[in-house]
C-alpha cells in the first residue's frame, strides 16, 4: 500500500469516528440514548438497517463465495421482501404502541418475566458470538496487508468502534452509518467498472458472462429439493423468510434501528425501502465476485488466496512439491485463458464448454493438492481462501488511492454493522436484565451510564470472541449459521405471541427450551442444511408450546 492509500483508509475512518462522536455526543436521557429520540426519518433507517446487516463480512465473503459456487447465494435473500412486508404490517405497529425500548420488553407484558428473560438472553448469545465475528473479519484482512497479528488488530478495530457507540448511543449509530453506506456504494461501484476495464479488449461484459455462464457461475435459481444444497429457491423462500423474519423483527440490533423512527409510517417506508434494494445490492455484490473470477481466466491466480497459508508451505520441507504444482497450475492456467477466449467467440460450441469443465475440474483438483501440502507443513494454517479472494484481487490489481478506498469500504461495513450490535447488547442487557430486576428507583441519567458500561462491557467481549475466532466455510456463512440456530426459536416465541392467544407463558418457556437444544442437537448431527434450522426452530417451540398448554387445561393433565 502506498501513502496515498494509507491516507484515504485512515482519513475515511477517522472521519467516521471523530463525526459520530462529536454530532451526538450527550444524550439527555434513555430515550435519546437508546431510541435516538425517535427522530430518525425513513431513508436513515433504511440505510441504517442496511448497514448493520452488510458488515465487513458481506463485502469480504460474498465475492468470494461467488468465485468459487457462483450467484447461487443470491437465493438465500429472496425471503427478504416477503419477511419485510409481514413485519411493517404486524411487527412494527405493536411495538411502537407499546413504545418499548426493545423487542423483549412486550414479551413480558404478553407472558411473563421468565419468558421475555430467557428470549432476551438467547439473543445476546448469538448476538455477542456474531459481533466478535463482524471484528474478525476485517482484523483478517488488515493482517493480510499490514502482517500484524490477529489480536492487536482486534483490539485497534473494536476500540474505534467502541468510542463513539459509547459517545452517542443509538443516533450515534444511525448517523455514522449514512456516511458508511455512502462510501460502500461508491468503493464497490468503483470495483466493478475496474475490473471491467482489467478484462482483455476483445472481452465485452456481456461476453464476460457467458465466460462465467460455461463455467457454472451464472446459475442464480436452483429448484431442487436436494437437503445436501444449501442454497435452492425453496430454502431461500421458506428458511430465509424465517431468517429474515426473526432477524429483523425480533433481533435487538435491527429492531433498535427502525424503533428510533419518527412514526410507524417513517419505520415502514425505512424497511420497505431495505427490502426491495438489498436483494440488488447482493446481486450486485455477487456479481462483482463473479467478475472477479472472468479476470482470473485471463491472468494469473494463485493455487492458495491465503498469503499466510502460501508462506508456510513455501517455508517447509514441502517447498518442492508446491513449486512444482505451481508449475503445473500455470500451465493449466494457459490452457484456460486460449479456452476461454476461443469460447468468447464460439460459445456455440460444445465442445469448447466441455473442455472447459474439464480444465475447471482439474484445477480444483490443483487446489485441493495444494490445501493438503498447506496441512502437511502447517496444520494450523486456514487452507480455505473463500474470504481472501477479493482481498487479494485488491491488493494486487487495483491502482493507487483505490486500494485504500475498498479497504475502507470494508472497515466500515465492519465499524456500521459492529456498532450496532454493541447498541443493541448493551440496550437489551440495561432494559431487559438490569432495570427489569432493579429494586430501588434510578433516574434516567443513571440507565444512560449503566448502558454506556455495558456497551464497554459488550464492546471487551466482542473483541475477545474475535481473538480466538476461525474460519468456517466461510465467514457470512459462519454468521447466517450462528443465527439459524437461535433464530428459529425466537421468532416462534413472537409469533405464539402474536397470533396464539391461548398459550401461556409457562408452556412458551419449556417448549423454548426444549427448542433450542433439539436445534444445537439437529444441527451437530449435520443432515438438515443450517437454513431450514430457521423454519425447524419455529415450528417446533409453537407446536411444543401448543402441546404443552393443551395439556395443561386437561382436568387430569399435567400442570406445567
Amino acid at each position: 500500500m502506498t501513502i496515498l492509500d494509507w491516507s484515504v483508509l485512515l482519513v475515511t475512518l477517522l472521519f467516521i469516528v471523530i463525526y459520530g462522536a462529536l454530532k451526538t455526543k450527550g444524550s439527555k436521557d434513555v430515550n435519546d440514548f437508546i431510541k435516538g429520540g425517535n427522530e430518525a426519518k425513513w431513508w436513515t433507517i433504511g440505510l441504517s438497517v442496511m448497514a448493520t446487516q452488510a458488515s465487513a463480512i458481506t463485502f469480504l465473503s460474498t465475492p468470494g463465495q461467488a468465485f468459487h459456487s457462483g450467484m447461487g447465494f443470491v437465493q438465500f435473500y429472496f425471503g427478504l421482501p416477503l419477511a419485510m412486508i409481514i413485519i411493517c404490517v404486524v411487527f412494527i405497529p405493536i411495538y411502537h404502541k407499546l413504545k418499548v425500548y426493545t423487542a423483549y420488553e412486550y414479551l413480558e407484558g404478553r407472558f411473563d418475566q421468565k419468558t421475555r428473560t430467557l428470549a432476551a438472553i438467547l439473543f445476546l448469545v448469538q448476538r455477542g458470538l456474531a459481533a466478535g465475528i463482524t471484528i474478525f473479519a476485517p482484523a483478517i484482512i488488515l493482517s493480510a496487508v499490514l502482517g500484524w497479528d490477529l489480536l492487536t488488530l482486534n483490539i485497534i478495530i473494536g476500540v474505534l468502534v467502541i468510542i463513539y457507540t459509547v459517545s452517542g448511543g443509538t443516533k450515534a449509530v444511525s448517523v455514522t452509518q449514512k456516511q458508511q453506506m455512502a462510501i460502500i456504494f461508491i468503493g464497490m461501484f468503483a470495483a466493478f467498472f475496474i475490473i471491467l476495464s482489467y478484462l482483455p479488449q476483445d472481452i465485452s461484459f456481456s461476453k464476460a458472462l457467458k465466460i462465467a455462464g460455461a463455467s457454472g457461475k451464472m446459475e442464480v435459481l436452483d429448484f431442487s429439493f436436494d437437503l445436501n444444497n444449501r442454497y435452492t429457491i425453496w430454502t431461500g423462500f421458506l428458511g430465509g423468510t424465517f431468517l429474515m423474519l426473526s432477524y429483523f423483527g425480533t433481533d435487538q440490533s435491527q429492531v433498535q434501528r427502525y424503533l428510533s423512527g419518527k412514526s410507524v409510517r417513517e419505520s415502514q417506508l425505512g424497511l420497505l425501502f431495505n427490502g426491495f434494494l438489498k436483494v440488488p445490492m447482493q446481486f450486485f455484490i455477487l456479481l462483482v465476485g463473479v467478475m472477479v473470477f472472468v479476470f482470473y481466466q485471463f491472468n494469473e491466480a494463485p493455487l492458495n488466496f491465503n498469503p499466510a497459508a502460501t508462506n508456510a508451505v513455501m517455508n517447509s520441507s514441502y517447498s518442492e512439491d508446491f513449486v512444482k504444482l505451481e508449475n503445473d497450475h500455470k500451465e493449466l492456467e494457459l490452457q484456460k485463458k486460449e479456452a476461454q477466449f476461443f469460447y468468447a467467440e464460439n460459445p456455440e460450441d460444445q465442445h469448447i464448454v466441455e473442455k472447459i469443465t474439464y480444465l475447471n475440474n482439474k484445477e480444483i483438483e490443483q487446489r485441493t493438492a495444494a490445501k493438503e501440502l498447506i496441512l502437511k507443513a502447517d496444520p494450523s494454517q486456514e487452507v480455505n481462501d473463500k474470504d481472501y479472494v477479493f482481498i487479494h484481487f485488491i491488493l494486487n490489481n487495483l491502482p493507487r488511492g483505490l486500494i485504500g478506498l475498498l479497504l475502507a469500504v470494508i472497515l466500515s461495513a465492519a465499524m456500521s454493522s459492529t456498532a450496532s450490535e454493541l447498541n443493541a447488547l448493551a440496550a437489551t442487557t440495561t432494559m431487559d436484565l438490569y432495570k427489569r430486576n432493579e429494586t430501588s428507583v434510578k433516574n434516567d441519567m443513571h440507565y444512560v451510564t449503566a448502558t454506556k458500561w455495558f456497551t464497554l462491557a459488550w464492546g471487551i467481549l466482542a473483541i475477545m470472541v474475535a481473538s480466538i475466532a476461525n474460519l468456517f466455510d466461510n465467514l457470512i456463512q459462519l454468521v447466517n449459521i450462528i443465527g439459524s440456530i437461535f433464530y428459529g426459536n425466537i421468532l416462534g416465541i413472537f409469533l405464539l405471541a402474536f397470533f396464539i392467544k391461548m398459550v401461556r407463558g409457562n408452556a412458551v418457556f419449556i417448549a423454548a427450551i426444549l427448542t433450542q437444544l433439539i436445534i444445537i442437537a439437529v444441527y451437530f448431527m449435520d443432515f438438515l442444511p443450517y437454513l431450514w434450522l430457521n423454519l425447524l426452530g419455529c415450528f417446533l417451540v409453537m407446536s411444543l408450546a401448543i402441546l404443552f398448554q393443551t395439556i395443561s387445561r386437561k382436568p387430569k393433565g399435567i400442570a406445567i
